[in-house]
């Protein structure tokens, strides 16, 4: 049977500013573990503590730029583009435009506080 999100839950976020992070499908919001969806909206000038999570995570800009610096460089993912990080791999999340950025993340499997592994 399919079943309808109506409404996404909203979940704190870690970093330097407020950034909204909207769940639709995933442990919270759904119940659901084998993924997660979410929006994000970030202020510009916010960053996130570095991370080596246990989940894939594929991230689709809808607007602005966000930053991913990883230990082999830095990617600035611009609206329309995206980008895969693997599991395992220490990884950083910004968005240092003035404009922030919006855009959806898809953890695999869900995301959770036990599994992301943010840096002290």
């Amino acid at each position: 049977m399919a079943t309808l999100i109506e409404t996404p839950t909203v979940i704190a976020a870690a970093g330097n500013k407020p950034k909204i992070i909207e769940e639709f499908v995933g442990r919270v919001n759904s119940r659901t573990d084998a993924l997660s969806v979410a929006r994000m909206k970030s202020p510009g000038g916010w960053v996130e503590p570095g991370q080596t999570p246990e989940f894939d995570e594929y991230t689709l800009v809808l607007r602005g730029m966000l930053r991913v610096t990883t230990r082999d460089g830095v990617s600035d993912v611009r609206a329309g583009q995206a980008i895969i990080t693997p599991r395992g791999e220490w990884v950083q999340y910004s968005t240092p435009e003035d404009e922030g950025a919006e855009y959806v993340a898809i953890c695999l499997p869900a995301f959770s506080p036990d599994t992301v592994h943010r840096d002290e």
